[in-house]
Order: structure tokens, then sequence, then C-alpha cells
């Protein structure tokens, strides 16, 4: 009888172990970035005058996170490279030919995210993945900041996470090295996002 006991104990123990990792077990989330809140800005050095600001205009993008257990899953964000936009017809259609963008060869910038490490706050964290631009894959760590999650107080009412990211390339990496020798264009390239993603 007081063996049965003990293994009585034992068994609920072991359903009580079990039932508490269960509940710290991370939930994969979908989200989807809504394009109507989503914005990328660029920032680059201008033969030392000045850094030219831009942005794309048209980018797409959708990931899987817990955000209780800041748990990543996976992600990717692709870019209309002809969506460029810096307030300068000339200079965008410069952007979007060979020296740069070659958005008729390569008319997507994507980035496939690998990897989250939350920071100590548990409010963000480097956020690491591939930036494929030119049709060359290269490591990018994006500074990533959770700024807002709750239910959207209008319109499609649905949990919303606000984010904030940033990151600084060098494009040279990626074969874009049109004005960097002479210093007539920057190799480093600020990259900022700022989005909200809508809970599928």
């Amino acid at each position: 009888m007081l063996f049965l006991r003990e293994i009585t104990r034992c068994w609920v123990g072991l359903c009580c172990l079990f039932n508490f990792c269960s509940s710290l077990s991370a939930e994969p989330i979908e989200w989807e970035i809504d394009p109507d809140h989503f914005s990328l800005a660029f920032e680059i050095g201008h033969i030392g005058y000045q850094k030219q600001l831009g942005f794309f205009l048209e980018a797409t993008g959708e990931f899987v996170f817990d955000p209780e257990s800041l748990e990543f899953f996976s992600g990717s964000v692709e870019v209309n490279a002809n969506s460029v936009f810096t307030n300068n017809e000339d200079r965008d259609s410069h952007l979007n030919g060979r020296d740069f963008l070659n958005s008729r060869r390569y008319p997507v910038v994507s980035f496939e995210a690998v990897e989250f490490f939350p920071n100590e706050n548990r409010d963000g964290g480097e956020l690491h993945g591939n930036l494929i631009l030119l049709g060359v894959a290269g490591p990018v760590v994006l500074d990533v900041t959770i700024n807002k999650r709750a239910e959207y107080p209008f319109g499609h009412r649905k949990e919303t996470l606000g984010v904030s990211a940033a990151t600084i390339l060098d494009r040279s990496q990626w074969g874009m090295t049109y004005g960097v020798a002479n210093n007539m264009v920057g190799d480093l390239v600020n990259l900022r996002f700022e989005f909200e993603a809508i809970h599928r």
C-alpha cells in the first residue's frame, strides 16, 4: 500500500512538472507587418557635405514570434527596390540603375531573419539574419526595440506589435561600390525600420 502511495505521488509530481514546463514553452504566433504602417528609411554620406536621406516606399513582411517568451521562430521582409525615393527623380533613377540597386535585374531586396537575442530589459534585442542585395547574401544584425504590444484602439482591433529597428551596412560587401573609392558616396548606410505588425 505504501509502495502504491509513493508511485501515485511520483506520478502526480511528474504531471505537475510536465504542466509547468508546458506553460513555459513558447507559442509560435504569426505576425504580418502592416504595409500602411511600415517605414524603411536610409541615410548615406554624399561627398562629405551631408547625409542624404531616402526611403523605400513598398515592402512586405511577416514573422513568427512569441512576445511572452521572446522566442523567435522565423521571419522575412521583401522590399521593392524600384520603390526607392529621395525626392529627386534624376537621383532616384540613378539609384535604380546599375551603379546602385540595379532594380531591373534585382527587383527585390530581401531579409531572412535567423535568430533573436533578447536584451536584459526584455524590451528588444538583436535580430540576426541575412540580407540579399544584388543577388549576394550577407549577414546583418538589427538592433530591435519592441515599443508596444496591445489591442489596436480602432480599425482592425487586433493585437498589434510596434517595433523599431536599425542597422548599419557596408554596401560594398554586397558589391555596391560606386563612389566609394573616391569618397563621392559613402560606403556606410544607416537603415531604420519602423512598423506595426498585426497578429494573424
